[in-house]
């Protein structure tokens, strides 16, 4: 692509951002400080709205990057206004097709020798068009000696990488035009959110590293009958060129002909559901770009003994996977977060919930997590369990006194989303929508019930382990030495008039309050100093498990006698 186009793509990004925020400013700055700010409030979301629609606009028509910014963009549930977000939700990575002729140029380049030496048949016509390369069907040749002869050949657009190149110059340059507004610099890091939008970009139109990852998932579900992947063509893929087993079959947003297959769209989506629980919290590493181009149902011929056997019909079917240019990797400190949450949901424990959003990085300090806590304790008892097809029926009026709840808590609590949760949090937003259309009556909850119990399972499990079990005595005991000033402290504060007291009565019972939670605390503690010296006995420990048991001895006697004297 020439340069004077390639400047021309560059300014037209800048000037369409640049207009952007201009008119932020103009309706946030300037006309809010003049006593406007209730228009301002009001005419809000449908400017907002018709911003997004302008980029969406913008985003197809430039294709390159923009439609990848605009995917990205409409995952930020935490930093952009539904507005922008619903208004880019399906936006589809799907542009015109490129020439044949410019197709044919760069694959026979890469694989260096003509189509028709390397493949027994090619086809012109595109089977689908991104915005970074296109697909084509071909066969290949008997020389390959392979178990399959289709396969799908992805080759990048031309130009492709330098296209790429300017639109993430132009964005840098943007972003650092928004730092400059200090309510996004205390929310967001806008430069580090890019970088790791430009290292998914470079990623994706590197097919070698595409192909490793198909070759990851294939491993990882070759035993799993349900799940299919393509095999790679290693001696047809290079850096711009991908040669797959075509496994193309039925959409899965195709639900009449899923239907008329005979197969059973409720068990589809609770397989397709399962299937991500398992990328997610067992592998660490997930199909990261679950749009409808890219997962389809396979139907199957039934086998020999189900064939003889006419009275009884069950259609076999695989959910198949294809595109892995886009792949999420989520290391152990987040999986531990995310089993986190899903105990908490499955066991409807908001305490652990807010628990398990610090554990993610998602709360910043000074939250005020008693509300939050408060709030989804009050979506668990309103919604918990419910269908998506009863969440349809639900009063609007509880909807929306929830939703204002969660969201004025929300919007008071400093928060971020790491990056590392990007692509999950669009993945699982694609991947609810998908259940939903596949099963109106698809309810989450008990999806996510079973899998709760499971992770509970194996935490119980190790709960008894010898260094799980010193840590907790350990975290006990560093409770127990801090109670004592700190009660000391809070008498004291009593005491000299720190605190507003209504009444003298107040200093006799927070005292009686600490005698109690001294009992507690000693209570507790010996709880824990018994468990931990019999199951290290048990275990053959004994030296350990001895001296535990004598700890767990002198704090009853603590217990017991130094309370009784105070009293």
């Amino acid at each position: 692509m020439k340069k004077p186009r390639l400047r021309g793509r560059y300014l037209r990004i800048l000037t369409f951002f640049a207009g952007v925020i201009l008119r932020f400013i103009y309706w946030e700055l300037i006309l809010s400080r003049l006593g406007l700010r209730p228009l301002v409030r009001r005419t809000r979301p449908e400017r907002f709205r018709r911003d997004a629609q302008r980029f969406r606009a913008l985003a197809i028509h430039m294709g390159g990057v923009m439609i990848k910014v605009g995917q990205f963009l409409s995952s930020r549930l935490d930093i952009l206004p539904p507005e922008i977000t619903d208004t880019l939700a399906d936006l589809q990575d799907e542009v015109p097709a490129e020439s044949f002729a410019d197709i044919r140029r760069l694959a026979e380049r890469e694989l260096g020798a003509s189509l028709s030496e390397k493949f027994e048949w090619f086809d012109e016509n595109p089977l689908a068009a991104a915005s970074l390369g296109q697909a084509h069907r071909a066969k290949l040749r008997a020389d390959e000696n392979l178990d399959f002869v289709n396969v799908v050949v992805k080759v990048q657009r031309p130009n492709i990488a330098a296209i790429v190149d300017i639109d993430l110059s132009a964005l840098k340059r943007v972003g650092k035009w928004l730092m400059y507004y200090r309510p996004i610099r205390e929310h967001a890091d806008v430069p580090a959110l890019l970088r790791e939008f430009s290292a998914t970009v470079y990623e994706e139109i590197d097919y070698i590293k595409e192909a490793g990852n198909a070759e990851t998932f294939f491993e990882n579900f070759k035993d799993d009958k349900k799940v299919n992947v393509p095999r790679v063509v290693r001696s047809l893929s290079t850096l711009r060129v991908l040669t797959l087993e075509d496994v193309f079959a039925i959409k899965i947003t195709d639900y009449d002909a899923i239907t008329a297959a005979g197969i059973d769209r409720g068990e589809v989506a609770r397989k397709l559901l399962d299937v991500y629980l398992e990328q997610i919290f067992e592998d660490g590493f997930f199909h990261a770009d679950p749009h409808p181009g890219n997962l389809f149902v396979t139907s199957l011929p039934p086998t020999k003994s189900a064939a003889k056997n006419s009275k009884r019909k069950f259609p076999r079917w695989q959910l198949t996977f294809v595109d892995f240019g886009m792949v999420g990797h989520v290391p152990e400190n987040l999986r531990k977060g995310l089993r986190e949450t899903v105990i908490a949901v499955g066991t409807r424990d908001a305490g652990r919930l807010i628990r398990s959003y610090k554990e993610l990085g998602f709360l910043l300090p000074g939250a005020n997590t008693q509300a939050l806590e408060q709030a989804s304790a009050a979506v668990f008892d309103r919604f918990w369990g419910m269908s998506m097809g009863e969440l349809r029926n639900v009063k609007p009026s509880d909807v929306h006194e929830i939703g204002h709840r969660v969201r004025d808590v929300m919007v008071e609590t400093p928060f971020q989303v790491p990056n590392d949760l990007l692509m999950l949090v669009r993945t699982v937003a694609i991947l609810s929508g998908m259940c939903t259309g596949l099963d109106a009556n698809f309810n989450l909850w008990q999806q996510l019930a079973p899998y709760a119990s499971k992770l509970v399972e194996e935490e119980a499990s190790s709960a008894f382990s010898l260094d799980n079990i010193l840590k907790q005595v350990g975290d006990v005991v560093q409770a127990f030495v801090a109670l004592p000033s700190q009660a000391s402290r809070l008498l004291a504060q009593v005491e000299s008039g720190g605190l507003t007291v209504q009444s003298p009565q107040v200093s006799r019972e927070v005292r009686a309050l600490g005698r109690s939670v001294n009992r507690l605390t000693g209570g507790v503690i010996f709880a824990a100093l018994l468990v931990s010296g019999v199951t290290l006995l048990n275990a053959g420990n004994g030296q350990l498990g001895g001296g535990l048991l004598g700890a767990a001895g002198a704090t009853l006697l603590w217990v017991w006698f130094g309370e009784r004297g105070r009293n």
